[in-house]
């Protein structure tokens, strides 16, 4: 059986390596855990054990974090990371930062090999690393990866409107939703005039074997090519005046200069992220850690509807074919009433995956932020270091309607109070008592936030390799 190589754990009985039957993750996971608790370095890992695995990887990146996937150097040479420490940098073939630098990468070098090792991983473990997966990183907006075209589900004609025509109007939907988002107009499918005009005239199009881009549909907003929107004349559905304010809407965004980047780049195919290529396990990184809160949640938005329509469309599965993995999910999966673009397919997401082999795993250090009944399912937690009371008693009572097992709430309260950096407390659904678990050493370097500057000359560099 397919397992994780997690790290050492450390129980009431016992001290063991840790491992994780893949297959236990298809009823997702969620890590929780302070600033400094080791949270991303966890992540890091269970991403690179999916991947060793053979198991595609799509991570939603917010803090700029998950980049250093890209730093899984093939070596222990200090060379490698010598570009990497604070003061590097290759200018010329010389590191920036001089002998200094030089010994900084060497001493890290050292550890790096010293702390794999001691989990039994050699530069051999590393080589198949790299030669096997293939790494990705988009970036709306930015030009610092791959840009996104974030509307291409409208703007640009797929082949699913001939094989798959639900999954094709529901991309449709989500993308016209973000369109009337950016206008400030209701978003809302059901109840909003604007969005139902659009998705008939963009369907229209669409289905005839026509793209269906902005330009094309403000002139047939202002000009209708159809004569009734449901039981009512197109003039009863929405007047001459209305519709010409709309595409004078449509017209002043399609004009933004700030705009233009979102309708480049690749388009938005789920399936093509997850296909491995050349015989390398496909590990696809969407960050947005360059736009700001509102224009994260609209194209999280769409994101996610796109990967919630591809997994509906896989087939069924016990067994693990897929994972997601989304870092810092404050205010994109809030408690009730509040419902940003992302709560919608995130729940759906956690609701319906594991019938279809595709596991979830979220991560926060706000669990007062999360909706604990949209996690109901999870079947796997990770409980890291928490500053304070309140932060210890949401996650427990996050908890509460697990099976009885483990500790009681005020066992795993006194645990949770007590905790060190990287380590966490397991839950698992499956397996039964708690455990104390301290990750494995990541072959990733991390190094932290990575910049625009930075993912770019990573992304080169994984170019140079392939």
């Amino acid at each position: 059986m397919t397992s994780f190589y997690l790290g050492a754990a450390r129980s009431a009985r016992s001290t063991s390596s840790y491992e994780i039957p893949a297959d236990h993750l298809v009823t997702h996971g969620v890590v929780v855990g302070m600033t400094g608790s080791g949270k991303t370095g966890l992540l890091t890992v269970l991403v690179e054990e999916a991947l060793r695995n053979q198991i595609p990887v799509l991570m939603i990146d917010v803090k700029g974090d998950l980049p250093n996937l890209m730093l899984a150097f093939p070596t222990f040479d200090a060379a490698a990371i010598a570009p990497w420490v604070e003061g590097g940098g290759l200018e010329g073939g010389q590191v920036e930062g001089g002998s200094a630098a030089l010994d900084l990468a060497t001493r890290l070098a050292a550890e790096r090999q010293r702390g794999l090792a001691s989990y039994g991983i050699q530069e051999q473990d590393l080589r198949d690393f790299a030669a096997r997966t293939r790494m990705r990183v988009i970036t709306p907006g930015s030009d610092a990866g791959e840009l996104l075209h974030v509307l291409s589900s409208l703007e640009r004609r797929s082949s699913r409107w001939d094989s798959d025509v639900d999954g094709a109007r529901a991309s449709l939907s989500a993308a016209i939703s973000l369109v009337l988002r950016l206008l400030g107009r209701d978003p809302d499918p059901a109840r909003s005039r604007d969005h139902v005009l659009l998705s008939v005239l963009a369907e229209r199009r669409l289905l005839a074997g026509q793209d269906a881009d902005i330009p094309a549909l403000i002139a047939d907003v202002i000009q209708p090519e159809v004569e009734s929107i449901g039981a009512l004349e197109v003039e009863a559905f929405m007047s001459k005046k209305a519709r010409k304010d709309l595409a004078a809407a449509l017209n002043n965004l399609l004009a933004a200069p700030s705009f233009a980047n979102w309708r480049r780049g690749a388009s938005l195919d789920v399936q093509s992220w997850m296909s491995p290529q050349g015989g390398r396990t496909p590990a696809t990184i969407i960050s947005v850690a360059h736009l700001d809160d509102e224009e994260r949640a609209l194209v999280l938005g769409v994101v996610l509807e796109e990967i919630l329509t591809w997994v509906r469309g896989l087939p069924g599965s016990q067994a693990l074919k897929a994972l997601i993995v989304f870092d810092e999910t404050y205010g994109f999966l809030p408690p009730h009433p509040a419902s940003p673009p992302t709560k919608r397919p995130l729940v759906a997401l956690m609701k319906q995956a594991r019938a279809f082999g595709v596991g979830v795993v979220i991560a926060t250090q706000n669990p007062m932020d999360l909706d604990y009944r949209a996690l109901s399912n999870a079947g796997f937690w990770c409980l890291g270091r928490l500053q304070t009371d309140a932060d210890r008693a949401r996650v427990i009572d996050g908890l509460a309607n697990e099976a009885n097992v483990g500790e009681t709430t005020e066992e795993l309260a006194e645990m949770l109070k007590h905790l060190s950096p990287r380590w966490f407390i397991v839950r698992n659904i499956h397996a039964g008592d708690s455990m104390l678990l301290q990750p494995r050493w990541a072959m990733s370097f991390l190094r932290g936030p990575m910049t625009r500057r930075e993912i770019q000359r990573a992304l080169a560099d994984e170019r140079v390799a392939l």
